[in-house]
């Protein structure tokens, strides 16, 4: 891509999101900062992840997985939270990736919000010692038996609209230069979005185990 076309790409999506900012409401704040949550963006390139679709949390996490690998999306929120926090750079990504990508993330951690009220369990039954601590990842033991609990904590520490925000403040921060950077608090966010994907990957295999071993057993 051009490289000036590539910052008009840019300087569109840096406006999108400072709309977003402007347009905060007075809500409750990150714990011990000042992050305020987003008010819901009205702005969706993928029609996947409309807004105003009705679907459920398990429908929502199977439609990312759809077009997102798990290790892949990882490693771009990754570099998006590596870039945010970088006073002199940006991140070397075409814009417009980056924003379907916060948009399918957003929609994700919807999904895990509604499985959570739903109180379903996905459970496991695995010995301690047979649980293998790259299998585990940022993932307890209890969590990777029951990957609901990863959206229980998660919620009871911050809201969707806190989530929705860090999303939108890192994705803003990683695709410009700032002399400002980001709220200090975005490292728990952050770290709870990364489970949030192993949580979520986790519950869609063993749906597919389930019904692979339904089908075995008739």
């Amino acid at each position: 891509m051009d490289k000036a076309f590539r910052l008009k790409i840019a300087s569109a999506m840096l406006l999108m999101f400072l709309n977003h900012l402007k347009n905060l409401n007075g809500s409750e704040n990150f714990k011990n900062k000042k992050y305020k949550p987003m008010k819901k963006s009205k702005t969706n390139f993928d029609p996947r992840f409309r807004a105003g679709k009705k679907r459920s949390g398990l429908q929502l996490m199977e439609t990312f997985f759809q077009f997102n690998e798990l290790d892949v999306s990882k490693e771009r929120l990754s570099n998006i939270m590596n870039y945010a926090v970088k006073r002199n750079s940006w991140i070397n990504e075409d814009p417009a990736e980056i924003f379907q990508f916060h948009q399918s993330m957003r929609s994700l951690i919807r999904g895990g919000y509604l499985m959570m009220l739903k109180e379903r369990k996905w459970t496991v039954e695995t010995q301690p010692e047979k649980i293998s601590p790259w299998v585990l990842g940022l993932l307890s033991e209890k969590e990777y038996r029951n990957p609901l609990l990863v959206f229980k904590k998660a919620f009871r520490e911050y809201t969707l609209k806190e989530f929705d925000y860090f999303m939108s403040g890192i994705v803003y921060f990683s695709m410009g230069v700032y002399e400002n950077l980001p709220e200090r608090n975005i490292v728990m966010p952050y770290i709870h979005t990364v489970k949030m994907l192993d949580a979520a990957h986790l519950i869609l295999q063993r749906k597919r185990e389930k019904k692979m071993a339904d089908t075995h057993s008739r």
